[in-house]
């Protein structure tokens, strides 16, 4: 019989809470006392399945993606009195700020058991990307935080992090390391429907940041519109301020150009994908393992993805596969990996199953989830 336990979730994004994390929360909460401390939840359907889960809510200031040493220093004063307050004996941090803080005040409250989950290191560990200050500061602050502990549990998302940060000489060998394949997918929220063949449809599903290959995807589908003309290109997500999003110039010809149907942010991707014959993410962000693939595939579309750290995990070359990786920022191989598509359309159903397979097979959110509590000792 597992003893009923306390567990505190610390993360910077209240949309990643049920979006991401809500099958987790919800097999935490079956048996064990679940808090979260989140930035303010604006959306009424996460505050009501939180409430239907017993799930007690802190909320807070924090802007994850802003440098603030006023926010972060208030931050860190209010989780320090919440975790005196609510004394957990598991702390599960996600995402830098939380991890980097939380897991240094968990070591000094005596929390039992500490598992900071990166679910991708974004901007600050690219190699292509020379490192700023606040890069160096991040990393910095990310080696003291994860220094070893007894007590402390690291998750990655995928095996390239972990070499990265070995090779940062962020971690040590003896560090304890556990890998997920990412978040997985809900395959009974994100049900398989066949792809229409006839005619031709690409998606992306991204927010408006370079580094997710919005400029290549647009360029790709410039290529492709004038020798395909009947062929659809889609592209949804938000366009916010963020240090890396695309241009104002490339916005507008986006919004109001005639070679892609922009539909911008959408509380529900399952229509779209339903309508889409292949997803396409050309992404050299650091991911952890992007979510809008595996909901791609979990509905059985072939991906067209880079060849790069968490993308490449959800491609499988092998005698059936289910997608093409790309280089990097490379429009030319990325159109010429959708024109097969559109060459070849009998494909768009045989690698969308094998998709559907590999999602089954390897990115089942209850599988990853049974992983999860056992890396948290949370199961019997």
């Amino acid at each position: 019989m597992q003893t009923k336990k306390k567990v505190l979730i610390a993360c910077d994004s209240s949309k990643s809470l049920m979006d991401f994390r809500g099958k987790l929360i919800e097999e935490m909460a079956k048996t064990h006392n679940v808090s979260v401390f989140t930035p303010v939840i604006n959306r009424q359907d996460v505050k009501a399945r939180l409430a239907h889960l017993n799930v007690t809510v802190y909320e807070n200031h924090l802007d994850g993606s802003n440098v603030s040493m006023l926010s972060d220093i208030r931050y860190i004063i209010q989780l320090f009195k919440l975790m005196r307050k609510v004394r957990p004996d598991v702390f599960f941090p996600y995402t830098f700020k939380p991890i980097i803080y939380g897991t240094m005040l968990a070591k000094l409250c005596g929390v039992k058991r500490i598992t900071p989950m990166l679910t991708g290191l974004g901007y600050n560990f690219t190699p292509q990307r020379k490192k700023t200050l606040i890069n160096r500061i991040t990393a910095g602050l990310l080696r003291f935080s994860l220094k070893g502990h007894m007590r402390l549990r690291i998750i990655f998302q995928n095996r390239d992090d972990y070499l990265t940060l070995l090779k940062e000489k962020v971690l040590k060998g003896k560090h304890k390391i556990f890998i997920v394949n990412g978040s997985g997918v809900d395959l009974d929220h994100y049900q398989y429907t066949p792809a229409d063949t006839n005619e031709p449809t690409f998606l992306m599903i991204s927010r408006l940041i370079n580094a997710k290959g919005i400029l290549e995807y647009y360029e790709a589908a410039k290529i492709l519109k004038a020798r395909y003309p009947r062929v659809k290109f889609r592209l949804i997500g938000n366009y916010d301020k963020n240090i890396d999003s695309i241009s104002q110039q490339l916005y507008e010809e986006i919004k109001h150009g005639e070679v892609i149907d922009f539909d911008g942010e959408v509380e529900d991707v399952r229509p779209f994908i339903k309508d889409s014959s292949v997803v396409v993410l050309p992404s050299y962000y650091g991911e952890g393992i992007p979510r809008s693939l595996l909901e791609a595939m979990a509905m059985g579309r072939a991906i067209i993805t880079c060849n790069s750290v968490g993308c490449r995990e959800t491609v499988s070359i092998d005698e059936k596969p289910n997608g093409f990786l790309v280089p990097v920022r490379n429009v030319t191989e990325l159109a010429s990996r959708m024109e097969y598509f559109i060459t070849n359309p009998s494909s768009v159903s045989t690698y969308g199953l094998n998709s559907l397979a590999l999602a089954s097979k390897r990115f089942n959110v209850h599988l990853i989830n049974r992983q999860m509590m056992k890396i948290m000792q949370l199961s019997a």
